[in-house]
């Protein structure tokens, strides 16, 4: 359990995480639109340059040892499977539209996450998360609907980066289903480790369908987006360490406004009203179902101390 008492370390280390995702996202858009680097070939390089960041953060935490073991093998595979497929369709759509865009459309999958929940792990899903499940997917329907008008009038590869984007918050919300299963039985730093090794090596697997030779520019962007990928997925783990999910949560969105800066900035990207409004409404789902989950379980512990011994 994480301590509690350091909330504002938390979400400190929760908005640097969001920060370098973010950074990572738009590398990524970047080395697609200056060089056509395929989704594949950038999968790879999240992957494997993230290895060294990882292992060099265990031996620091003297963890190296007890935290790369694992008593599930298959669970890791099958969570690399769905997490590198996510992670290829997030960078595909990112190479087809607007980093806003992207990162709109990729907050459905926390409100999928819901309802997978309750289909796989029979989780108990309330009335007022269904409901707010069903609001937030309303704002995501917002953000898709210049796509969708666009692939109707004869622009079809925005319908199919909005497709490929939705698939790839389908693919992260399942993604983390499994690893809710692997938190059960297997450390943080073996999730982490694990996920690095089987995306790096699925993603050689696309090597014979045109990756392309980069520049050195090109070359320095793709290690850096790997360097990135590693450092906020300690940041992450570190957030979650020092204050509970429900503080800290909150602050993904953060996501949204750093993802409008620099669209704005580096791609002269400037989201229309479907974009605002649509992710206004999928974040206050987001943090209503948040903010329920903090009530109950509030309550929850109260019960517990209430009740006698037996």
């Amino acid at each position: 359990m994480p301590p509690s008492d350091s909330p504002l370390r938390g979400i400190a280390l929760k908005c640097a995480s969001v920060t370098v995702f973010t950074l990572m996202a738009a590398l990524i858009k970047a080395t697609a639109e200056s060089a056509a680097i395929p989704p594949g070939q950038q999968v790879f390089f999240r992957s494997f340059f993230a290895l060294p960041v990882i292992l060099v953060w265990l031996l620091w935490r003297s963890e190296l040892r007890i935290g790369l073991g694992t008593a599930n093998p298959m669970g890791h595979l099958y969570r690399g499977l769905v997490g590198t497929t996510a992670m290829a369709l997030n960078f595909w759509a990112l190479s087809i539209l607007p980093l806003p865009e992207v990162t709109a459309i990729g907050f459905a999958a926390p409100l999928l996450v819901v309802i997978l929940a309750g289909m796989f792990l029979g989780e108990n899903v309330r009335a007022f998360r269904l409901g707010m499940v069903g609001l937030g997917l309303a704002g995501v329907l917002i953000v898709l609907s210049p796509q969708i008008r666009a692939g109707t009038g004869g622009d079809p590869l925005r319908m199919l980066g909005a497709t490929v984007a939705l698939g790839g918050a389908g693919a992260a919300a399942l993604a983390q289903i499994f690893v809710r299963q692997l938190v059960q039985v297997e450390r943080t730093s073996a999730i982490v480790f694990w996920f690095s090794i089987t995306s790096t090596g699925l993603s050689l697997l696309t090597l014979p369908f045109g990756w392309v030779l980069p520049g050195g520019y090109v070359l320095m962007q793709l290690v850096l987006t790997g360097l990135l990928g590693g450092l906020g997925q300690i940041l992450l783990t570190s957030a979650y360490r020092h204050a509970d999910a429900s503080v800290v949560a909150p602050f993904d969105y953060v996501a949204m406004i750093l993802a409008v800066a620099i669209g704005w900035w580096v791609f002269a990207e400037v989201p229309g009203a479907a974009v605002i409004g649509g992710s206004a409404l999928v974040i206050l789902a987001g943090i209503l179902i948040i903010w329920r989950e903090h009530a109950l379980g509030l309550e929850r512990r109260r019960q517990r101390k209430a009740t006698p011994p037996a």
